[in-house]
């Protein structure tokens, strides 16, 4: 689809509550944003979907693009950055896109094929493996507070619950591991949750450091020892999650479940004690 009808579909979904004509009319749409994996820019798509059907709620999409020998550009987008925000209509929220592999993947297309025949065609007209995506929902870790405190509450929230899911994910693969060694790979699930916790993590910090810490330095003057301490940590944490994301492409993932616990007692230690900290100043000035 070209740009011009794309926008055309999209300001009519939005104008709408999700509602199109046209040549998509009467079927079920949402709009996928994916952030460039060049330009870092915001790019949105209409897309037709799939309830997944799991546990977690889930969507599904499928890369076909009409079964042309290249993915979507979308597709490319969201495996550099995996964290997507959703729009069926109804409501908009964040999501982790983790395409399905091996078994899984081939499950998962039956299933659209059964349910829209067309993808099967797009199948055969191209060699590559049309990828079936899954758009996880993200924990929302809402702490009640409002404000400036509740903001950065509910940040790392939501930073350790998806921590917490990459260290269940890596338990997961070593119960999986065949005993007497041969690792097996982290798999697309870990790696996607993985990113999006990193990038998420790194834009919060850039964000502290850029705009919140300075404004509260020269509110508290007092306290900017501890601003320095802070920006000190944000280094270090930085390093352990640079390795942490190039340890995803290494062989074997070899050293990513130490690393991973490494950076989980690096962080939690850091966020307990920016907390205690910044909390009663934050609450101190909107009282």
């Amino acid at each position: 689809m070209s740009f011009s009808f794309n926008q055309t579909v999209i300001d009519e979904f939005r104008a709408n509550a999700g509602r199109v004509g046209g040549p998509f009319e009467g079927s079920e749409l949402i709009l996928l944003t994916t952030t460039g994996a060049r330009s870092g820019k915001p790019h949105t798509v209409p897309l037709g979907f799939l309830r997944d059907g799991g546990d977690a709620g889930g969507l599904l999409v499928v890369g076909s693009a009409a079964g042309a020998d290249r993915h979507p550009a979308w597709y490319h987008n969201l495996l550099a950055r995996p964290l997507v925000q959703v729009e069926t209509g109804a409501e908009e929220y964040e999501a982790v896109a983790v395409p399905a592999e091996g078994a899984r993947r081939d499950e998962l297309f039956a299933r659209v094929v059964r349910e829209e025949p067309g993808y099967g065609e797009y199948q055969a007209r191209t060699r590559r493996v049309i990828p079936v995506v899954v758009l996880q929902r993200t924990h929302e870790a809402a702490s009640g507070e409002g404000g400036i405190a509740g903001k950065l509450l509910d940040v790392h929230g939501w930073l350790r619950a998806q921590l917490a899911l990459v260290r269940e994910l890596v338990r997961e693969r070593a119960r999986e591991e065949p005993r007497g060694g041969g690792a097996l790979p982290l798999g697309l699930q870990l790696r996607q949750h993985c990113l999006a916790f990193c990038h998420s993590l790194e834009f919060h910090h850039k964000s502290e450091d850029a705009g919140l810490f300075p404004y509260l330095e020269q509110q508290h003057p007092h306290m900017r020892e501890f601003f320095r301490r802070l920006d000190t940590e944000h280094r270090a944490i930085a390093r352990l999650q640079q390795e942490l994301v190039q340890a995803l492409d290494g062989p074997g993932g070899a050293g990513f479940g130490e690393r991973v616990e490494r950076l989980s007692r690096e962080l939690e230690a850091h966020l307990d004690a920016e907390e205690a900290q910044l909390l009663p100043v934050l609450r101190a000035l909107e009282a």
